[in-house]
């Protein structure tokens, strides 16, 4: 994993493979390693990902008023700066296809294509997810990583989300596993509140290739938000990817070839005009 300083911090992020570069970030209390088990570059695909202030190996923390998802798109852009990188494919995982959506809006000049997998916010917040994530960082302040945990697992907003996807209710568990929980909880407080874009019109003014991947049986990832987006969008596909419930290899499979599909329709072998 490699190092490089960019407002005062070390921002830790993965680079492999060679070819079109492919920006693939990671979901809310994630790192890098989240969307690198999920996808494995192909030849032609350069993979990179990064560790988005607050989480992984990023330090310090920095300003809290910058754990936003504007401010994670601009981060971006500075390791494509870094790398000398003038366009990408950059694409996320819930809270990573945000900032990827947000990036793709704001510096639309830098994006080849879009990879946004199961979104969880669209032009607002989603109430459900808000509500859970704020009670967990108010458990991890007041409580502490250990102690949060066992009320989490006591409310009613885990006995709801386990009744629907047992899977999902054991993933939002790492909020508070994850080693520096009680260091970054700000990213709690702050990110699920937060929403990529808050005017619809934008989505509809962008010309760049998108994927759409969604899932059932996510209640943290609703798929309407997926279908939504791939609605809106004018150059979208929308794939739906296996629910929870299926287990992770088939999840990553169904992930790997809708990607490499997208890209290679969109980026690596293009139609060609007649």
């Amino acid at each position: 994993m490699a190092t490089f300083l960019h407002d005062g911090l070390g921002f830790h992020y993965l680079d492999r493979g060679a070819g079109v570069p492919f920006v693939f970030q990671h979901g809310l209390g994630g790192d890098v390693s989240q969307p690198f088990g999920l996808y494995t570059p192909p030849p032609g695909v350069r993979l990179i990902g990064m560790d988005c202030r607050g989480h992984g190996e990023t330090r310090p923390l920095g300003d809290p008023k910058k754990v936003a998802l504007a401010a994670f798109a601009d981060d971006l852009v500075a390791l494509l700066d870094h790398l000398e990188i003038p366009r990408a494919v950059v694409g996320g995982v819930s809270m990573g296809a945000a900032v990827a959506l947000n990036l793709a809006l704001r510096y639309p000049d830098r994006v080849l294509a879009l990879v946004a997998a199961y979104p969880a916010c669209l032009d607002r917040p989603l109430p459900e997810n808000a509500r859970v994530f704020t009670h967990a960082a108010q458990w991890l302040l007041k409580f502490g990583a250990a102690g949060g945990l066992e009320r989490f697992r006591r409310s009613v907003e885990y006995a709801r989300i386990e009744s629907e996807s047992p899977e999902t209710a054991k993933e939002l568990e790492r909020q508070f596993t994850d080693p520096r929980a009680e260091e970054c909880v700000v990213r709690l407080e702050r990110i699920p509140h937060d929403a990529p874009a808050h005017d619809r019109e934008e989505w509809s003014e962008l010309e760049t290739p998108a994927l759409v991947l969604g899932r059932r049986g996510d209640p943290v990832h609703p798929r309407r938000f997926a279908e939504d987006l791939a609605q809106t969008l004018p150059d979208s596909r929308l794939v739906e990817l296996p629910p929870p419930s299926a287990g992770l290899a088939r999840h990553a499979d169904a992930l790997q070839s809708a990607v490499d599909t997208f890209l290679n329709e969109t980026v690596l072998r293009p139609p060609r005009t007649p």
